[in-house]
Formats: C-alpha cells, sequence, structure tokens
C-alpha cells in the first residue's frame, strides 16, 4: 500500500525528481575524477619524476570537489521541495481524516491525532529526506566508483565487486526483519506511553478502588514488552555493522591482498592508489549511510508513513454513529430504534415537548451526545431519571463519559439526540473551583439573586465543613487572594457557595476531589440534606457511591443503576470497580428510567 502511494507521489512530480537526477550526475563528476587524478597524478607525476604534472592532477581534483560541492547543494534544494510536499500531503491527510475522527475522543484519540500532525509528521518528512539523501548518495557514489575502477584496470573489479555484493545481500536479508523489529518497539513504546497516560489520568480511580497492583502489573507487562522488542531490536541491528564490514571494509583488505597479483596484470601503482581512495573515500562512507539510514530511519519511516496513511480520511461510513462497533469510552443506554427518538437537536420541538416526570427534576430521554459530525458518540441513548431529594453517584473508569453526562444535565452542552429536561437550572460545581479576588462574603454569595444574611452564610459554611477555614482567614469579611488557597481550600468555599445557592440540583463534577475522604463525606452528607435538595456526584472514592441513595455505572457498554448493594450482587465490572471483587449472580440491568 505505501509502495504504489509512493510511487504516485514520485510521478506526480516528475519535474522535482528529474532535478534530483540530474544534480546528482553533477555531484558524481567529483567521485569520479577522485580516483583518476589520484592515478594520473602517481603514475604520470610523482613517478615519473614530474611533479608539476602530479601537483595539476591533484588541482583538478580539488575542482572536482568544488563541482561536486556545487552540485550536493542543488540537489538539497531539489530534495526539499519534495520533502515540503510530502509534508503538506501528509498533513492534508491528517487533519482531513484522523483528527475529524478524534473530535469526539479529546481524551484517546484527540491527543494521537494531534501527535500525527506534529510528532510524526516531522518524522515522517525528515525519515524520507534522509531515505532519498542517503539511497541517492549510495547510487550515485556506486556508480561512479564503479566506473572509475573499471575505466582504471577492470581486474580492480574482481576484487572489489564480489565482497561489496555479498555486503549488500546481508543487508538486503535483515532488512525486512529489522523493520518488523523497528515496528514491533514503535508499538510497545506507544503501548507504554498510553498505558501509562491511562494510569496516571486514573489515578484517583485507582487509588479509590485499591487497584494499585493491577494497574502496576499492567504498567509492568508493557515495560517487559518493551524490553523484549528493543532486545530483539539491537540483536537484527548488528547485521548493519556485519553488512558495512564486508561490503565497505571487506574490499579493502582484499585489494591489498590481491595487490602482487594485481601488479602482474598490468595494473599500476597509481590505479592501486586510484582504487584504494575510490573504496575508502567514496564506496564505504556511502555504503554506510545506505545500511544506518535504511535500517533506521526508513524502518521509522515506513511505520510512521503507513500510520499517517491509514489516518487518512476514513470510509463515508465510518464516524457517523451507524452500525458501527462501540469504541471503549462511549456510554450505551437502552437501544432505541430509528425514529425512536427526536432529531438532532436540544429537545423536542416547541409545542410536542412532554411535560417532566412526576416527581422528578432531572430526566434523560434517549440522550445522545458527540463532540463533532464525525466523531463516534460519547454518549447514545441514554435514559435516566433523576427524583427529587435523591442522592445519586455516577461512577466509572477515567474518560467514559461521566463529565459530559454532567455538562449535558448542567445544561453546558445540547444533546445531539434526545431530551434533556431540567426543574429549574441546577448549580454546577466542577473539578478546579474559582474563587475571585475580594471579601470572603461576595466569593459565597455570588450565586444567590438577593442579600443573604450572616446566619445564611455560617449555616452553609459549617455545613460543608468550612468552618475552620472560615475562621482562619479572618471571618466573613476577609479578603481572599485565590493564589494563597490550595486547591482542597478552594473547592471548600465553592462547596459552601454551591449549598448557600437556590438551584434544587447540584451537580458535583469530582468536585471534593482535593479533599480528604472525611471531608468530602461531610459536604457530601450536607448536599444530600440540604432542603428540598438532590444532589448528583461524579464520584471518584468508592465510599461516595456507597453513601448515595442510586448509582449509576457508566462502563463503556452499558448504563446500569441500582443502589450500591444492588451493583455488588449483579454487576461484576462495579464489583471489579469498587474493588470488591468474588462471584455472584448474574449480571441484571437495573432500569434508569420509569416504564411507559
Amino acid at each position: 500500500m505505501l509502495v504504489p502511494a509512493g510511487l504516485r507521489f514520485l510521478r506526480r512530480r516528475r519535474r522535482v525528481v528529474g532535478a534530483v537526477a540530474g544534480w546528482s550526475a553533477v555531484e558524481a563528476f567529483q567521485t569520479f575524477l577522485l580516483g583518476h587524478a589520484l592515478a594520473r597524478a602517481v603514475d604520470r607525476g610523482f613517478l615519473a619524476d614530474r611533479p608539476g604534472v602530479g601537483l595539476a592532477w591533484l588541482a583538478a581534483a580539488a575542482v572536482g570537489v568544488a563541482v561536486g560541492a556545487f552540485g550536493t547543494l542543488r540537489v538539497y534544494g531539489a530534495v526539499a521541495r519534495l520533502t515540503e510536499d510530502l509534508r503538506d500531503t501528509l498533513v492534508r491527510r491528517v487533519v482531513t481524516g484522523a483528527l475529524e475522527r478524534a473530535a469526539g475522543r479529546a481524551r484517546a484519540e484527540g491527543p494521537a491525532a494531534v501527535s500525527r500532525l506534529t510528532h510524526q509528521v516531522e518524522i515522517a518528512r525528515d525519515g524520507f529526506a534522509g531515505l532519498v539523501m542517503v539511497t541517492r548518495s549510495f547510487v550515485v557514489t556506486a556508480a561512479a566508483a564503479l566506473l572509475g575502477l573499471l575505466t582504471l584496470a577492470p581486474p580492480l573489479l574482481l576484487v572489489v565487486l564480489p565482497p561489496l555484493v555479498a555486503g549488500l545481500v546481508v543487508f538486503g536479508w535483515s532488512l525486512r526483519p529489522l523493520s518488523r523489529c523497528q515496528r514491533d518497539f514503535l508499538a510497545a513504546d506507544e503501548a507504554l506511553a498510553a498505558g501509562l497516560g491511562s494510569v496516571v489520568d486514573g489515578l484517583r480511580d485507582v487509588v479509590a478502588c485499591g487497584g494499585e497492583r493491577r494497574a502496576g502489573d499492567a504498567v509492568r507487562a508493557r515495560v517487559d514488552a518493551e524490553l523484549a522488542a528493543a532486545t530483539a531490536l539491537a540483536r537484527w541491528g548488528t547485521m548493519r555493522d556485519v553488512a558495512v564490514g564486508v561490503g565497505g571494509r571487506l574490499p579493502v583488505l582484499a585489494l591489498l591482498l590481491a595487490a602482487p597479483w594485481l601488479l602482474t596484470r598490468g595494473v599500476t601503482a597509481g590505479a592501486l592508489v586510484g582504487a584504494l581512495a575510490y573504496l575508502t573515500q567514496a564506496l564505504l562512507p556511502a555504503l554506510q549511510s545506505l545500511v544506518f539510514g535504511l535500517g533506521g530511519t526508513g524502518a521509522r519511516l515506513t511505520v510512521v508513513a503507513g500510520r499517517l496513511y491509514a489516518a487518512g480520511p476514513p470510509h463515508p461510513a465510518a464516524g457517523d454513529g451507524g452500525g458501527g462497533r462501540v469504541p471503549a469510552g462511549e456510554v450505551t443506554g437502552r437501544p432505541h430504534t430509528a425514529g425512536s427518538a427526536p432529531p438532532s437537536g436540544t429537545s423536542t420541538a416547541p409545542g410536542t415537548r412532554r411535560p417532566l416526570t412526576p416527581g422528578a427534576v432531572l430526566e434523560l430521554r434517549r440522550v445522545s451526545f458527540r463532540y463533532g459530525p464525525r466523531s463516534d458518540a460519547v454518549i447514545r441513548g441514554l435514559d435516566l431519571v433523576v427524583r427529587d431529594g435523591e442522592h445519586l453517584a455516577v461512577v466509572g473508569p477515567s474518560g467514559i463519559g461521566k463529565s459530559t453526562l454532567a455538562s449535558l444535565a448542567a445544561g453546558l452542552v445540547a444533546p445531539g439526540e434526545g431530551e434533556v429536561r431540567r426543574a429549574g437550572r441546577p448549580v454546577l460545581l466542577p473539578q478546579e473551583a474559582y474563587v475571585f479576588g475580594g471579601s470572603l462574603r461576595d466569593n459565597l454569595a455570588y450565586l444567590c439573586p438577593s442579600p443573604v444574611g450572616d446566619a445564611e452564610l455560617r449555616r452553609s459554611v459549617h455545613a460543608v465543613g468550612a468552618g475552620p477555614l472560615v475562621a482562619r482567614l479572618g471571618g466573613l469579611d476577609a479578603a481572599l487572594r485565590p493564589a494563597e488557597l490550595s486547591a482542597g481550600e478552594r473547592q471548600l468555599l465553592a462547596l459552601a457557595r454551591a449549598h448557600l445557592a437556590p438551584p434544587r440540583l447540584a451537580l458535583l463534577d469530582e468536585a471534593t476531589c482535593h479533599l480528604d475522604p472525611a471531608a468530602e463525606a461531610v459536604a457530601e452528607r450536607a448536599f444530600a440534606r440540604r432542603p428540598g435538595g438532590t444532589l448528583v456526584v461524579i464520584a471518584h472514592r468508592v465510599a461516595s457511591a456507597a453513601r448515595a441513595d442510586r448509582v449509576l455505572v457508566l462502563d463503556g457498554r452499558s448504563a446500569l443503576a441500582g443502589t450500591h448493594d444492588e451493583l455488588l450482587a449483579g454487576s461484576p465490572f462495579y464489583r471489579e470497580l469498587t474493588g470488591a471483587g468474588g462471584t455472584t449472580a448474574a449480571l441484571r440491568p437495573v432500569p434508569t428510567r420509569p416504564g411507559p
């Protein structure tokens, strides 16, 4: 697949390829002249007691070096045009393909697509330039040197050519397994980086669920896999040294050993000097560049270019949400048939909007959401009812869609399909709490539409456990300096502010993650006891789920709801998530919405 694509790329740029070939021929003149100039300088100059002639031939060799340098300079310009064309082609392919598919998977696919657009495209660009230069240089240098040997004395080829060919055969034989090992190593390295990233992103979940040993074993396995791949790569990499030794250094030894025989066949001393120059100053460096360039940069280019080619524009049916597999990170609720959910939009059309279920403060009906028109759904077909006064905990691995669900519930984003209905505007507390400069009183009361008395302020402050902090800061009229507060202190003040606010529904999107478990429990109980209050918590600790009236579990394939005990009994995934272990009855979904 890559070879035909590469040939098509070059055919479309015949003029640039022709320029590379033409200036390479100029560069080859230097190599051809080198051996002949030295041979003439020795035979017709210094050995013939004509030093002036010898110096003239050496001056001719110097002129050849200048001509070759000019050709090399022009070659670099032509190769640069090819390289930049390739870079533009790869960038267009990534932008029109992978980034569109990644739009709704910012935690997983998005960084990979950005990596392709920056790091991997630059690897391909640099690798292509290096590959063109070393391959072109070897072909041009080898052709010029072999032609020079032939015109100096044909017997020289009988000594030099066999080991050179043998070295190329050794290298060609090792190139395929070397490329495979390079591909395996890059894959293992990416797998290790992805595994470490997942563990770091979900570190709170790992610690909260007691999964340190399991996470450590998973990372250790990937480290071992990368070590094995690196060892195999190093083992096959030694074949490059063997190829250079056989094809580049063995001809020098063979030429020295065969010198007496060559002299008897009419080869002059000057021809032997010229042949040594061809071998040591031209063929050996060119072969080293070819072997280590193709074996290293070439293998990486093959792997990266293959991934970039595969990351191009997707099939028209891909990413449109129809009929494909459900990727990790997608939330799937109760299946629905075509036409069973409202068309794309925030809700049903005006005039057809159904009322909120009696007793509910939040209701999602067959809600689906994606971050881009061609991205995979983050949430699909989710039905959920949260009743007045209920305490609901939402749990699941990091990146599964919990924060997206909180944003939908708060009205920060609109669903692509289905309806989100609320009894008034909720208050949403994100993970990073906002505190502004000013008095503590202003910070606590700014969500309240009317003035708030000190008694109410102190009631909320003490309810969420922020009393000692307020006292230490100097009371309600103290001036706040946000930079001097820790993340946990900012969260406590934001919790007190939300507790004081009038909305009935409070959404805590990991808003207690910087608090210790005891402080988190105090805050959650305060919200659960709030008069007329309903609480939805994006939980990052098992204890938070155990305190809730009901738990919604997102596992990437389905959405299950029930009490903590019901889910422990009926959901193996929930038992694994909470570290409960053991085997019980088979999984039985708990309805997330009432019947019709």
